[in-house]
């Protein structure tokens, strides 16, 4: 199935110890002047927006909870690093991108974005 969009892998990062990760285990990264956040849980990462999809609040003040869900500071509302579901029921869906390890750094797949993008 092909959906006709592309999509660019970014490099973030040469290795995991460059990204600077809180307390909370939420590190904040730049795509093309555009902030992401990057979540670990245990050996694994994600790559999800900088803002909850409900009031706008910064996630990367957020924390993630046993479950893998990034957990918004302002009102609770809690979403799937893996997948970008809602998980705490309220019908939002919060955005996500692919990662990679790779052995020259950490990349992020984000879709080629472009005015014409619509025209083929």
């Amino acid at each position: 199935m092909n959906s006709g969009k592309k999509y660019n892998w970014y490099k973030i990062a040469e290795s995991e110890e460059e990204l600077l990760f809180s307390e909370q285990q939420i590190a904040v990264v730049e795509i093309k002047e555009k902030k992401i956040c990057i979540g670990r849980q245990g050996q694994e990462l994600f790559a999800f927006a900088y803002k909850c999809p409900h009031a706008g609040g910064c996630l990367a003040n957020g924390h993630i909870d046993a479950a893998g869900n990034v957990i918004c500071p302002n009102h609770r509302y809690k979403f799937s690093m893996q997948n970008g579901r809602n998980t705490s029921g309220e019908g939002y869906y919060l955005k996500h991108w692919t990662m990679e390890r790779r052995e020259d750094g950490i990349y992020v797949s984000m879709e080629e974005s472009s005015l014409f993008g619509w025209i083929r």
